[in-house]
């Protein structure tokens, strides 16, 4: 091989390992902003349960605001024991929706509203929610149409909630004002802890179950739900695009979240 042809190719091969560590730097910067950004600001996050019916629904997307709290190590995946407590950090106003690693284990995530803050003295009586020991404004609208444990769809009662602070949502009680949790104890929230439950208030496992959630620590909230950026029926799949134009709920896209 003449020296020309040994110089050509060396360029040849020098400029292939070039354009492929140029790609790898490409594709390592590419996943160190996204972990950065998942970090720091927004975290996506799909409805798994039907525990917030009727706010959220099972097959909604949604962006949960990581700076809405401040940061904990909850904040950084895999929750790796960096540090302690909060930083920047910014308690949750009652109603928030709010997801938050599962005291149990602090590795399961969960999404709940906020019904209760440090101090306070929570009480569900007769399927009404008491806050301090006064009864939270309840007003019966139009029924929801759900499904049962059967699998079939039935109405179910739906009320508006307006919290003492003046921010209203809607609830359901699938199983009238009878249902397990429709009656409880009083429960005082601890300094630093948040009382959480579902917007369906009959299929929801939440703080009054002390047994399997209890009171959340403050460190141990990820962020705020904030939109909707996608929802799809709850039989269909993401990972199945062929059946999105009859099966994405169009109505429920980039819905904020109340």
């Amino acid at each position: 091989m003449s020296e020309n042809a040994k110089k050509y190719a060396g360029d040849a091969v020098k400029k292939d390992e070039g354009g492929l560590w140029e790609t790898v730097k490409v594709i390592i910067q590419a996943l160190l902003i996204a972990v950065l950004v998942r970090t720091v600001l927004f975290q996506p996050f799909n409805i798994p349960s039907g525990s917030l019916i009727p706010t959220l629904l099972i097959g909604d997307y949604l962006f949960v605001s990581k700076y809405s709290y401040g940061y904990s190590k909850h904040s950084i995946p895999f929750s790796p024991p960096l540090f302690s407590g909060r930083i920047f950090g910014s308690q949750p106003k009652r109603g928030d929706i709010a997801v938050f690693k599962l005291p149990k284990d602090n590795s399961t995530d969960y999404i709940k509203r906020v019904v209760g803050l440090p101090g306070d003295k929570i009480q569900v009586v007769g399927g009404v929610l008491h806050i301090n020991g006064k009864a939270v404004q309840r007003e019966r609208v139009e029924d929801y149409k759900t499904t049962d444990l059967y699998g079939r769809t039935v109405s179910v009662p739906r009320y508006k909630e307006t919290f003492p602070e003046g921010t209203s949502h809607f609830v359901i009680e699938r199983d009238a004002d009878r249902g397990y949790w429709d009656n409880t104890e009083i429960y005082t929230v601890k300094p630093d802890h948040f009382f959480m439950m579902g917007d369906n208030r009959d299929n929801s496992t939440d703080s009054r179950d002390e047994a399997s959630v209890g009171a959340v620590p403050y460190e141990n909230l990820v962020g705020r739900a904030e939109i909707i950026f996608f929802s799809i029926d709850e039989n269909s799949s993401l990972w199945r695009p062929w059946e999105w134009p009859t099966h994405i709920r169009w109505d429920r896209m980039f819905e904020r979240i109340r």
